[in-house]
This record gives structure tokens, C-alpha cells and sequence, in this order.
């Protein structure tokens, strides 16, 4: 049975981000909000944190897994970030974006595109998580708290999304898969964040989510 923090939204307590840094350091996996989704996640360098998000969401080792940055600095730091990827997270973050670039030796294998060398990198728009990723001082796995079969593929054209599961459900549904549970009050949606794939010599947007009007006018 998770153990639920109930974290103000805009004001997150100072005690309750230091227990749930401590939380996140001893290798939990927590169920927490997102400027996009409510997403599963956990300490980037946890490896059996993360091997225990793949079984969670059903994930082969070869899907790569987006993580949390608290700045672009710290992108850098994962990634290598060139002068054109620059200009455009500059203008774009913090926001509802993941930027796929390519990964330095600091990204785990284990949540990289095993074929590419390439992650997939969000600074969110979002107190909670900023507060929480400042306070670890690693990036924070994030990867959508819907399961299958209830998991959408916001790829697919003409697939008519599943209803929205409430926070009590999302909650309930998760309860015993995960260690920690972020309660601050935000009800869960499918808004799924826009990709930005910043790989190559031309930036593409891979999937159009939240914001891609604002992310087309740089890309």
C-alpha cells in the first residue's frame, strides 16, 4: 500500500519535498503530477527503481523513458544540446515539451533508445516537480500513470480515447504497484506533451500535444 504525501499544489511544503527526496533516494517509485499527464517515475541512477517502472507499464527494454530536468544547465548535462536545440528549448521551456536529443554518458542504458543513444528530456512547468527535482538533485523518470489497456496511443489516428480515470481511480488503481503517492489536489488528463525531435540537423515535431502551435513557430 502506497504511503500518499498531500503537497500544496503552489506552496509545496518544505518537509514534505525533503520526505519524498528521501523516498525517491532509497529507490521508491512514485505516482505524481505532471504539467501534462500524472506520470510514474523515479530517481534517474535508482536501477531497480526504473526496471520496476518498465514492469509497471508493461515496457520492453528497448523503449526508451523521458526524465525530468529542473533547467536547460542540467539538460546539458544529459545531453549534448547543439546551437540550434539551444534557441528553441530556450524559448519553449519550462513547458509541456520532450526533447529528444542525444544522450551523454550519464544516461542510464537502461532508459535510452538502445539503438539511436538517444533520451527523451522535459523541464515541466509545474511547482511540485521543480521543488522535487531541485530537492533530489538527479532528473526524475516520467512516463504516463496510464496502464494498459487503458494507455492511449495519441499517435494513432481515428482511436478513440478511453475515459479518464478520476484521481481517487488513478490512485486506487495504483495503490499497491507503487511505493509514494503526490496528492496535490490535480484531477489526471490526457494532455500529453509535444516531441520535439532535436537529433538531427533539421528539429522536427514528432507528436503534437500541448503547446505545438507555440513549438511550430520554432521548428
Amino acid at each position: 500500500m502506497a504511503k500518499i504525501f498531500t503537497v500544496h499544489p503552489d506552496n509545496p511544503q518544505t518537509r514534505r519535498i525533503e520526505e519524498l527526496k528521501s523516498a525517491l533516494s532509497s529507490g521508491a517509485v512514485m505516482l505524481y503530477p505532471t504539467d501534462t499527464v500524472y506520470a510514474i517515475g523515479c530517481d534517474l541512477n535508482a536501477k531497480s527503481a526504473v526496471e520496476r517502472v518498465r514492469q509497471i507499464k508493461q515496457l520492453a527494454n528497448d523503449k526508451p523513458l523521458t526524465f525530468l530536468c529542473p533547467s536547460l544547465s542540467n539538460v546539458a548535462t544529459y545531453a549534448t544540446v547543439s546551437d540550434i536545440a539551444y534557441r528553441i528549448m530556450k524559448r519553449l521551456i519550462p513547458g509541456p515539451y520532450t526533447f529528444l536529443l542525444p544522450a551523454t554518458k550519464l544516461v542510464p542504458r537502461l532508459v535510452q533508445n538502445p539503438k539511436r543513444k538517444t533520451t527523451g528530456i522535459r523541464v515541466p512547468n509545474h511547482t511540485v516537480c521543480l521543488a522535487l527535482l531541485t530537492a533530489l538533485g538527479n532528473p526524475i523518470i516520467s512516463t504516463s500513470a496510464h496502464l494498459p489497456p487503458d494507455e492511449v496511443d495519441d499517435g494513432m489516428v481515428g482511436v478513440e480515447p478511453k475515459p479518464i480515470l478520476s484521481q481517487a481511480e488513478l490512485f486506487d488503481r495504483l495503490d499497491n504497484l507503487v511505493d509514494v503517492i503526490v496528492d496535490t489536489g490535480e484531477e489526471p488528463t490526457y494532455e500529453v506533451s509535444t516531441i520535439l525531435d532535436l537529433t538531427g540537423d533539421e528539429p522536427m515535431i514528432t507528436r503534437r500535444g500541448l503547446g505545438w502551435e507555440a513549438a511550430s513557430a520554432w521548428v
